[in-house]
């Protein structure tokens, strides 16, 4: 059974830096692509980075040059670098993985 639990989320200045991480168990972590979404109030979840099994990555446009996501195979976690944070990355952070999602962390971006 796929078991995702996020972490890390908060409140942070506009500026500040953040990084998210998700705990993996019941599958095998370095088998999959792993991905962050993100769900602010009133708008659709939606996409903001993969990583594959091999690595590679893509971001949404709205974070390139910002998030990092990454991954530890060894240790069953994706994590997400998330800098020069603004108000409108304020959301619920969710790590995603072959049809299962984790609860979510809330991130709030605020002075």
């Amino acid at each position: 059974q796929v078991q995702l639990v996020e972490s890390g989320g908060g409140l942070v200045q506009p500026g500040g830096s953040l990084r998210l991480s998700c705990a993996a168990s019941g599958f095998t972590f370095s088998l999959l692509s792993m991905a962050w979404h993100r769900q602010a109030p009133g708008k659709q979840r939606e996409m903001v980075a993969v990583i594959t099994s091999l690595g590679d990555t893509n971001y949404a446009d709205s974070v390139k040059g910002r998030f990092t996501i990454s991954r530890d195979n060894a240790k069953n976690t994706l994590y997400l670098q998330m800098n020069s944070l603004k108000p409108e990355d304020t959301a619920v952070y969710y790590c995603y993985t072959s049809n299962s999602w984790g609860q979510g962390t809330q991130v709030t971006v605020s002075s």
